[in-house]
Formats: structure tokens, C-alpha cells, sequence
């Protein structure tokens, strides 16, 4: 599953290293160098005249330094590298790196668009002691954005309802997620997502387990529940299709574990299915 490694410690203060891992974005893709995935080396990196205030302390990976930055022309990428999406490397690069690259773009995209004070439009600068961007005029803080998500596998009986989100490129049977309103917690998150989307009520809410999800900024947290009562009836915006898959049922193709989506299905799959 895509999770911080134990190796690695963030840090808040950028460190000078000869040879940094240097997570660099444009419009939500890493630079990588054709021939082999690898990061951009700090020759290339110093190359391209970055202003150091583009460059974000991530932290330490194995006793590395890690740091995160953004480009704004996609041309900029030197001779012999190019952009690739975090989800296209899952499985190409190792897995400790796939996720630090996913808190070096949330942190990239943080310091890109908080150059500027969203209450006055003054500049902002770093805080010391915590990583947010404090307005140099009247004190705004302005933190990393984390959007809280719920997911919930339903259960009935011993089978279990999986749907296909509207909202999803890849059309795949999934369990049901959301995002979570100003004023609610978690758990009324769970309720009010089954009912509006295929008009169920659930209850023993359990909980499974999280993850941060770099896609662009979500923190999954993901649920069991008990059918309480309903039929089955679905919001065309945002449910494409619903149904309940039991021990006898095709279930749909196991996907890598990179999500804890699939973790939360294959957890629950009858052997063999």
C-alpha cells in the first residue's frame, strides 16, 4: 500500500546535501529521466536555475535529503527527461519512493499556490517551527491542504455492495467513498454518503484503516458497515451502477494494493473469488 516508509523523517528546514532527491512538478507530474525513472540528479536540478524558494524541505528517505519544488513551463524538462503521473509509476518505481513523491507533490503544490496571502493578496513567507506560510501583512496562516475522505464496504448478510463511481476514469466496481462536509464527523460522513448515493442506511460502523492519497490531496478513511434498511437506488451524478457481490458472484479482478480501496476489498473476498 502507498505509505511513508519507516526510513523516512520529515523535516521543516531545508538542509544543504551534495546529492538531494529532488521531486520536481509541473501541472501534477514528476520528472523523471527517460531511460531509467530516476530523479533528476543535482547537477540537472541546479541546471535549470530554480529560485530556492521553489524548493521545499520534504525530508530525510534512508538519511537522504528530499526536496520538492514545481516548474511552470512543461518545455523546461532537460534533454532526456520528461513528466509522468505518480499513478503511471505505481509499480515501475519502489514503492518508498512512490510515496514520498506523493508528500513531496502535496507539499510542492502547497508552496505554489501560497506565494500569495488568500485574505489580503500580500506575500507570505515560511513560519518557523511548522510548516505553513504565514502573510508578512496581517499574520494569515495558510497550512497544506488535506481533503478528509470516507470509504465504506457495506455489508450484507456475506455479501457485500461495491459500485461504479461516476466521477471515476477507470469504470471498476469499488467501494463506496466521499468526501467529508464542513460540520460533520467521519462517521456522519459514512451515513449521509450511503444514503445519498444508493439509499441505504447502515449501521456498526467499524473502522478499517487510512492513507494519505496524493490524488491531488485526500486522506482516505475506510470503513466497514452493517445494511440497516432500503433497496438499492442510485444517483446517476454520482453512481453509474450498485450491486451486492456474495461468495457465489464473479467479483471484479483483483488490482494491485497500491490503495487502500483494493486492501479493503481484498480483505474481505471470498477465497478463491
Amino acid at each position: 500500500m502507498l505509505q511513508t516508509p519507516a526510513s523516512f523523517t520529515p523535516l521543516l528546514v531545508a538542509q544543504e546535501s551534495a546529492d538531494p532527491l529532488s521531486f520536481l512538478f509541473h501541472a501534477g507530474r514528476l520528472l523523471v529521466r527517460d531511460a531509467d525513472l530516476a530523479l533528476p540528479d543535482h547537477e540537472v536540478v541546479r541546471s535549470l536555475r530554480l529560485d530556492p524558494q521553489r524548493l521545499q524541505p520534504v525530508g530525510l528517505l534512508g538519511g537522504r535529503y528530499a526536496q520538492a519544488g514545481w516548474i511552470d513551463d512543461e518545455a523546461q524538462a532537460p534533454a532526456g527527461y520528461g513528466w509522468r503521473g505518480l499513478r503511471s509509476l505505481f509499480g515501475e518505481l519502489d514503492e518508498a519512493l512512490v510515496a514520498v513523491a506523493g508528500r513531496a507533490f502535496q507539499i510542492a503544490e502547497w508552496a505554489r499556490t501560497h506565494r500569495f496571502c488568500g485574505v489580503c493578496g500580500s506575500g507570505t513567507a515560511l513560519a518557523a517551527g511548522e510548516r505553513s506560510f504565514k502573510c508578512t501583512n496581517c499574520g494569515h496562516a495558510a497550512y497544506p491542504r488535506i481533503s478528509p475522505a470516507m470509504m465504506v464496504l457495506v455489508r450484507k448478510g456475506d455479501s457485500f455492495l461495491l459500485a461504479q463511481h461516476a466521477q471515476y476514469t477507470v469504470k471498476r466496481f469499488v467501494p463506496l467513498a466521499g468526501f467529508v462536509e464542513a460540520g460533520e464527523s467521519i462517521e456522519e460522513t459514512v451515513h449521509r454518503e450511503v444514503f445519498e448515493e444508493v439509499g441505504l442506511r447502515v449501521h456498526n460502523l467499524r473502522y478499517f484503516g487510512s492513507q494519505s492519497w496524493p490524488f491531488p490531496h485526500s486522506l482516505m478513511i475506510a470503513f466497514t458497515a452493517d445494511y440497516l434498511d432500503g433497496e438499492v437506488r442510485t444517483d446517476p451524478n454520482e453512481i453509474v451502477e450498485a450491486r451486492w457481490f456474495g461468495p457465489g458472484d464473479e467479483w471484479p479482478e483483483r488490482v494491485p494494493q497500491m490503495s487502500i480501496s483494493s486492501m479493503l476489498v481484498d480483505a474481505h473476498r471470498p477465497p478463491g473469488r
